[in-house]
């Protein structure tokens, strides 16, 4: 499912306290208690296990090398496999279904969400994080000072992720196209509107995710600012 991933690149961010602010603005949207949740390219189990502390949770991680680093304080249910192992999963068995940072490194986006759609309740709701095209531009040119690439994002090119390889970027209304009419977008969050244009310096400071976690709530809704943040968490129902 993935490419190759730079494994202690990951680590070494999430750990930091840019990191752990990440986790805590999609944490906050998701909002769970006593549900039946599956996350899908669970990595090393952060959200997973951050939710299986008061929900039910099944992860799917393809990644040998990533769930030998998984965190797992409390119990979820871990699946090692891809979509093979999705496909073996009972219809309309979970009322979350969790996605994040996944969609860019695959191709078969459409067969991914179609079984997303079959295993989701009808009452139930689909978690995408995502890379956002102009966030990532903002990025390029500001904090990374890779101007080219900035440039080649411009273009409609792929550029590289540090830890898991090309970046195929896509468009949030694409999401509707992938699951064949059967979602609709219920909600839009920015993530990483500022902290990602900040030196890494000053992060470090003792208040700085405190404040900064703050900050980002109170413009994560707002269109001006979303469309420029590093990532978008969409929120997706059925139709009715």
């Amino acid at each position: 499912m993935r490419q190759a991933v730079n494994i202690q690149g990951y680590l070494d961010t999430i750990d930091m306290p840019w990191g752990k602010l990440f986790y805590q603005m999609i944490w906050h949207n998701l909002n769970c208690e006593s549900k039946k949740i599956l996350d899908f390219g669970s990595g090393f189990g952060i959200t997973a296990n951050h939710l299986a502390e008061k929900n039910e949770v099944t992860a799917i991680e393809p990644n040998e090398e990533m769930l030998v680093h998984r965190r797992h304080t409390y119990d979820y249910r871990q699946i090692k496999g891809g979509i093979d192992k999705l496909r073996e999963l009972p219809d309309n068995a979970y009322d979350v279904v969790l996605c994040h940072n996944v969609l860019e490194y695959i191709e078969n986006r459409e067969e991914l969400i179609h079984e997303f759609v079959r295993v989701m309740k009808s009452d139930g709701f689909l978690s995408i994080v995502k890379h956002n095209k102009a966030g990532k531009i903002m990025q390029k040119a500001v904090f990374e000072y890779k101007i080219d690439e900035a440039m080649e994002l411009l273009r409609g090119e792929n550029v590289k992720s540090m830890n898991f390889g090309t970046i195929r970027e896509f468009d949030d209304s694409e999401l509707d196209l992938y699951s064949r009419g059967c979602l609709k977008i219920e909600k839009t969050f920015g993530v990483r509107t500022f902290f990602a244009l900040q030196h890494n310096e000053v992060k470090r400071e003792e208040d700085w995710l405190q404040k900064m976690f703050q900050l980002e709530c109170m413009v994560e809704e707002r269109p001006e600012f979303r469309d420029i943040a590093f990532f978008h968490h969409v929120i997706l129902s059925h139709t009715k």
